[in-house]
């Protein structure tokens, strides 16, 4: 199967009808999903969409249109259609808009998948969740819940540069969550984070997780926090799991570094960024450990592909380096008005939107440090893990998150477990003070990203290991 030539056929319409650049993206999904809930399968849902989009650029501005139709009819017309629109916002002049050159020619890119997830039948699926939430429910757990989700993407990508790639993605994953309730509380713990854990792989990640075996803990220690003292008000040290951590560089550096944000374009729904170009490549953003790299190229995780949505190679490049911001995420046309001479991080959740720049795999290198060493060497502190809840502002600097769990530290070890740990700062001050980093790292996904208006969702890859912040606020209520 290949529609190469019906995306040929909308570029040409588009250039015909005006265009000095188009592109077309022909996108094929399948997805499955489904849920349990204490022993029993609650929802099995499947579904199948096809269509294209195509871009146009007349003069600085951009046109969009899109289809439900492959054929080559309908193609043309969409291409004609989206130089039009493209024509009628160019009459209102705005600066001119150049996009930086990428590598253009053909080429063909599928993700790694030793078990295809869709091939797997619906009664082994079914059983892992049924047995996982009735192994939660037998361990105490008032309420246990589990899912797991597949996207199997097919697209084909013409562009009047030149690009002609097609790449095949399969994405998977799963996770369990065990609630306890009590007198006016309610305390849960989720295994292996709190949305469960995703990745560009096949069904042998979901196997992996293996949930049935770690849902009595989950109970128990959901149970256990209903009595657990409050987590006590104040500075201290902090020491942060590697799932909670991989949250942090989402929301105060992987948005905080779209260049759209940071160029306000992206300023409504989504807000805008506090970083200001003329620092890139000087300005502090954390400590000396502090290495974040942006690698879409890294095998298995979820924000991982060949080429984004404007057919740029994945690249991997600094995002910071030894603590100072020297990267971006960007698009070939934000890049270009930025004088940068980079892009790779454009994304549509679908055919029906307009591509934009998305976070791929944001995360941070490991360090010199295990947890244990971090625990070994912290005397008075709290370690946190599992994302509960999170806020941040629109400039992605101010924030405070919540976690599922956490443990007194005294003296070098794990002592008392606390109940409602919370903890808040601003971005940069943040991530100065962190002074030890493990070499642990798991690239967590993130599948709910969002972005836009329209909104979409978007895929994403954090590789993270567990940390340490001093002089943190921990205990924040409200």
């Amino acid at each position: 199967m290949s529609h190469f030539d019906e995306a040929y056929s909308a570029v040409q319409a588009a250039l015909d009808a005006g265009a000095r650049y188009a592109d077309c993206r022909i996108m094929v999904r399948r997805t499955e999903s489904m849920t349990a809930r204490d022993g029993d399968v609650e929802e099995l849902g499947s579904g199948e969409s096809a269509g294209l989009g195509v871009r146009a650029l007349v003069g600085s501005s951009w046109g969009f249109y899109a289809v439900p139709d492959l054929s080559d009819s309908a193609a043309r017309a969409a291409g004609r259609r989206a130089a039009q629109i493209a024509q009628a916002s160019a009459t209102v002049p705005g600066p001119p808009i150049d996009l930086v050159p990428t590598g253009a020619g053909e080429a063909s890119w599928a993700s790694a998948c030793e078990v295809d997830p869709l091939s797997v039948s619906l009664s082994t699926k079914g059983d892992l969740l049924v047995g996982a939430t009735a192994a939660a429910k037998a361990a105490g757990a008032d309420l246990a819940e589990g899912i797991y989700q597949i996207w199997d993407t097919r697209k084909w990508f013409v562009s009047s540069d030149g690009h002609r790639i097609d790449q095949h993605t399969r994405e998977c994953g799963a996770g369990l969550t065990a609630s306890a309730y009590g007198d006016g509380e309610i305390q849960r713990r989720s295994w292996p984070s709190h949305r469960g854990q995703y990745g560009t792989s096949g069904w042998e990640l979901v196997d992996s997780l293996d949930l049935i075996a770690n849902a009595p803990r989950m109970a128990e220690e959901a149970r256990a926090l209903l009595t657990a003292p409050l987590c006590p008000s104040g500075e201290t040290t902090l020491v942060l799991g590697g799932e909670q951590l991989a949250l942090q560089i989402h929301e105060s550096v992987g948005h905080a570094i779209e260049l759209d944000r940071i160029l306000g374009w992206e300023a409504a729904f989504a807000g805008t960024s506090w970083l200001d170009l003329e620092k890139l490549g000087s300005l502090r953003y954390g400590s000396e450990l502090m290495n974040i790299t942006i690698d879409p190229g890294l095998p298995g995780a979820l924000g991982s592909f060949g080429y984004d949505d404007e057919g740029t190679p994945a690249t991997r490049r600094d995002a910071v380096r030894d603590g100072i911001w020297v990267g971006v995420l960007a698009g070939r046309d934000s890049a270009a008005v930025a004088g940068l001479d980079y892009a790779g991080s454009v994304r549509s959740d679908g055919w029906a939107r307009l591509p934009m720049v998305r976070m791929t795999n944001v995360g941070l290198e490991p360090g010199p440090h295990t947890l244990d060493e971090i625990i070994a060497n912290t005397e008075d502190g709290v370690f946190m893990d599992i994302n509960r809840s999170w806020s941040i502002d629109d400039r992605r600097l101010n924030f405070q998150f919540g976690c599922e769990i956490g443990y007194e530290i005294k003296n070098g070890k794990l002592g008392r477990m606390l109940r409602n740990p919370t903890y808040t700062g601003i971005g940069p001050k943040f991530w100065q003070s962190m002074d030890m980093l493990s070499s642990e790292s798991v690239a967590w996904g993130t599948p709910n990203c969002g972005k836009g208006q329209p909104g979409q969702v978007g895929h994403t890859g954090h590789p993270a290991a567990p940390a340490r912040f001093t002089n943190v606020r921990v205990g924040v209520r409200g």
